[in-house]
C-alpha cells in the first residue's frame, strides 16, 4: 500500500530541532497535528548529534512547554473544537517514517541490542504473521535517534487487510515457546496498571480483565513491544475538512458492543448500542440516545479494550459529529487516563 507521510506513527523535526510525534490520519491542509516529545535542553539525558534532549510525555506539560517557549505550535481547531498542538508545513525540517527507519536499520552495521531485536521481531512477524515485508515499520524514539538502551519496540503495521490478518495470527505467535515473544506476566501488568490508569477509579481486576487478552503488546527478549495498526487510506473515511465535532459535555452510560473489528486500529473505534444513560446533562445538550453510534480513541491504551456482544460501562466526552454537513450522529471520545473509561460489566 502507498503510505502518506506525516501520519500516525511518524515523527517530525522542526527547524528549531524540536521533535513531535504525529497523531491521527486526517490533518489540516497547512499543518500536521502532532505533539512535542523531545526538545533541546542542556540537562537532558538523551543525545543526538552532540545535542542533549529532554523527553516530555504528559500532555498538559507538553502544551505548557509550547505556550511558554514556542506558542506558534499551539492552535485551536474549529473542526475538532479543541486546542491542539501542530506544526505548519513550512516549519517542518524532516518527517521520519517507520518504514524508512526499518529499511535503514537493515543496511546498518554494528547494531545495538535494541536495534537487533527490533529487526528480529519485524522479521518474525513477517514470516509467522504473514505481513507483507513493505507493510511493517519501526517507530518510537529509536527512529529519531533519541532512545535509551531499554526503550520499547514500537511497531507499525500498514493496511486494513494486512493488519486484520496479522492480528488473527498473533495469538499463535505469542503462545509459542520457541520465538521469545510472549504476553506480559503478572508483575508487568501491575506496572502497566500504575502507568495506564493510575489515579483513576478503575480497579485492578477490571483493568486486568481487558488488558490480559490484548494481543498487540508484550515482551520480546526483555524489551516491551507495542504494535500499532494503520488502515489503508481508502478506509480513512474522508478528509480533515469533511468532519466537524461539537463538544456536548461528559456522559457515562451502559452499552453493548455491536462490532469491535476496528478496535485494533489507531484511531480505534467501537460500534455500540446504548442501553442506559447513567450520567449526563441532557437538559444542556439534548440528544436521542439512539443517535450515539461509536466510541473512538486516539490512545493506544483503548485498543482491543472490548469485544463484540460485551456489556460495558463507558465514560468520556460526548461529541456531535457532522460529516460534510449532510450526516449527523454522536460519539464518545476517550482521551484521559484518569477520567475516561470503558470497562466490562
Amino acid at each position: 500500500m502507498d503510505v502518506i507521510k506525516g501520519i500516525e506513527g511518524d515523527y517530525l523535526e522542526t527547524k528549531e530541532h524540536l521533535f513531535f510525534d504525529v497523531k491521527g490520519l486526517l490533518h489540516p491542509p497547512d499543518r500536521k497535528i502532532c505533539f512535542v516529545r523531545f526538545y533541546p535542553d542542556p540537562s537532558g539525558d538523551r543525545v543526538k548529534d552532540g545535542v542533549k534532549y529532554k523527553k516530555i510525555y504528559n500532555l498538559e506539560e507538553r502544551t505548557n512547554f509550547l505556550k511558554k517557549n514556542h506558542p506558534k505550535y499551539v492552535f485551536f481547531s474549529d473542526q475538532l473544537g479543541l486546542e491542539l498542538q501542530g506544526v505548519k508545513n513550512d516549519d517542518i525540517l524532516k518527517i521520519y517514517t517507520p518504514r524508512d527507519y526499518y529499511a535503514e536499520l537493515k543496511k546498518k552495521n554494528n547494531l545495538s541490542r535494541l536495534e537487533k531485536c527490533s529487526i528480529e521481531l519485524c522479521e518474525l512477524f513477517v514470516s509467522e504473521g504473514e505481513i507483507p515485508r513493505g507493510s511493517i515499520g519501526i517507530s518510537g524514539s529509536p527512529m529519531v535517534g533519541l532512545n535509551k538502551d531499554q526503550s520499547d519496540i514500537d511497531l507499525v503495521v500498514y493496511g486494513t487487510k494486512e493488519s486484520l490478518r496479522f492480528q488473527s495470527n498473533l495469538r499463535e505467535i505469542l503462545s509459542s515457546q520457541e520465538n521469545f515473544c510472549r504476553p506480559y506476566n503478572e508483575q508487568e501488568y501491575q506496572v502497566h496498571y500504575d502507568w495506564r490508569v493510575g489515579g483513576s477509579k478503575i480497579p485492578y481486576d477490571k483493568f486486568l480483565a481487558c488488558e490480559s487478552r490484548k494481543l498487540h503488546q508484550g515482551m520480546y527478549k526483555g524489551f516491551e513491544f507495542f504494535v500499532r495498526y494503520i488502515k489503508t487510506p481508502e478506509d480513512w473515511g474522508g478528509t480533515y475538512d469533511d468532519y466537524k465535532y461539537i463538544d456536548c459535555g461528559r456522559v457515562k452510560l451502559k452499552a453493548k458492543i455491536l462490532d469491535s473489528t476496528d478496535s485494533i486500529f489507531t484511531p480505534c473505534s467501537y460500534h455500540i448500542k446504548p442501553l442506559e444513560l447513567l450520567e449526563g446533562a441532557l437538559d444542556l445538550h439534548p440528544f436521542n440516545l439512539g443517535d450515539l453510534r461509536e466510541v473512538n480513541s486516539f490512545r493506544g491504551r483503548f485498543c482491543e479494550h472490548a469485544i463484540e456482544n460485551e456489556l460495558v460501562i463507558i465514560e468520556g466526552k460526548l461529541e456531535k459529529v457532522i460529516f460534510k454537513n449532510i450526516q449527523e450522529y454522536y460519539r464518545i471520545l476517550l482521551t484521559d487516563q484518569t477520567f475516561d473509561m470503558m470497562i466490562r460489566i
